[in-house]
């Protein structure tokens, strides 16, 4: 009998250690969806994530921009979303109506690496809905001016002009030295919504109002704004419609336009065609303020990590995503894509420090906000604002007529905003 327990004993010994065995070399694979250049180049840091975490295997699907946003409602739909995924920063809200965000607080409490303070404030505020974090920045954009130093200089600004009305006064003397040639000084096409947004931001204008359940565009914050923009159309200081740029870098190197407000992502086309004796004749600038505040407010771009909340791999995705917020890796992904760090110490490196370039990014990025955190808000930006900018710009609506036009459509598209607000009550 003693044997007998004996044999017994060193059974059970021998099975639990095997269960231990196989418990401590088991491999947790998590799937991320990458949208873009972002999932296939993302794939190339690996092998460094697996050095440090031998027992994860990331499972990388690269999905294109174009299709992003119908996979992922769709996965969601089918309660098929991956354990993280990357979302566009003013996508998040969206998914945080549909209740598919984890929210992050807690890891961040925890983590040792992970701070908010390692972040720009205007960035960091994108992913935060009702006071709470549900995204992490992986890379950031804003947008900010490409200018010609050349013909700036011509026109007496050996500067890049800091207020609203330098702005105007510098584009009124640039198209007068062109002596009626047919130039412009500044580009602003009404098919890219930016700009109509960026100038109210700095005119305080708040866009929606009552909760983000209206439109504010007839108030006196954006129409003032609204009007600003739309003067340098009407008096031909800006080409209208975007037919008469078919490249914009071309342009600029032509002198068709001396001034455009554009992102990161462009610098590798400015340098293609601004090369050899027009190298050193362009810039780039943070934006005008509309008093003496410089650099105005520009938006907060960029793309975000997130966890879906149905994920059994919470902790394994969270190293993840702290591996891909080190300042080091974040550099080395810059260098592979040009994607810029959302990590404020990886903008010490002499890569971003002496680039005379990136420079007005940085000095940006410390005065950037957010659109309005509404699931709806690409809906009214993409269309409707771009769609009445170019009726004021040809005349075919009066401002006050577009304004208000645009204030009865945005209305219509939150009508469910309001009436799911209503039931909250």
């Amino acid at each position: 009998m003693k044997s007998f327990i004996k044999i017994l004993s060193i059974l059970i010994l021998l099975f639990i250690s095997c269960g231990k065995s196989k418990q401590e070399n088991k491999i947790t694979t998590i799937k991320f969806w990458g949208m873009g250049a972002e999932g296939e180049y993302v794939q190339k840091l690996l092998p460094q994530f697996y050095k440090l975490h031998p027992k994860i295997k990331v499972d990388v699907q690269a999905i294109p921009w174009t299709a992003a946003q119908e996979k992922l409602i769709s996965a969601y739909a089918s309660d098929n979303l991956p354990d993280i995924f990357q979302l566009g920063n003013t996508w998040v809200p969206q998914f945080v109506a549909l209740d598919a965000l984890e929210n992050l607080d807690q890891f961040i409490t925890k983590s040792n690496n992970i701070k908010k303070e390692n972040y720009f404030e205007g960035i960091w505020n994108t992913n935060v809905i009702d006071n709470s974090l549900f995204g992490l920045p992986w890379y950031i954009d804003t947008r900010i001016f490409f200018y010609r130093k050349d013909i700036l200089a011509n026109a007496g600004y050996k500067t890049f002009p800091k207020t609203w009305e330098e702005l105007y006064d510098a584009s009124k003397k640039i198209k007068a030295n062109f002596k009626g040639e047919e130039k412009y000084a500044i580009y602003l096409p009404t098919n890219e919504w930016a700009s109509f947004i960026i100038f109210p931001l700095q005119n305080k204008s708040t866009i929606l109002k009552n909760n983000n359940s209206y439109g504010a565009f007839s108030e006196s914050e954006f129409k003032e704004a609204f009007e600003f923009l739309i003067k340098f159309l009407k008096e031909k200081l800006a080409p209208i419609g975007i037919s008469q740029v078919t490249n914009v870098y071309q342009a600029f190197a032509e002198e068709y336009f001396s001034m455009y407000i554009s992102g990161p992502w462009n610098i590798p086309e400015f340098k293609k065609w601004m090369k050899d004796d027009l190298a050193d004749k362009w810039g780039t600038a943070a934006m005008p303020a509309k008093y003496g505040d410089y650099p105005g407010t520009s938006l907060a771009g960029g793309s975000s990590l997130v966890i879906s909340n149905k994920s059994e791999n919470k902790d394994s995705v969270w190293k993840f995503i702290e591996f891909l917020s080190d300042p080091n890796i974040q550099l080395e992904f810059y260098k592979l894509i040009n994607d810029l760090p959302s990590v404020k110490f990886a903008w010490n490196d002499s890569t971003f420090s002496n680039n005379e370039y990136m420079q007005a990014f940085f000095q940006q990025f410390h005065n950037v906000t957010e659109t309005p955190k509404i699931p709806e808000w690409e809906q009214i930006a993409f269309s409707k604002i771009q769609q009445y900018a170019e009726m004021a710009a040809r005349n075919s609506m009066s401002i006050d007529e577009a304004l208000k036009a645009l204030d009865n459509d945005v209305n219509k598209i939150l009508e469910k905003r309001r009436w799911l607000l209503s039931k909250k009550k």
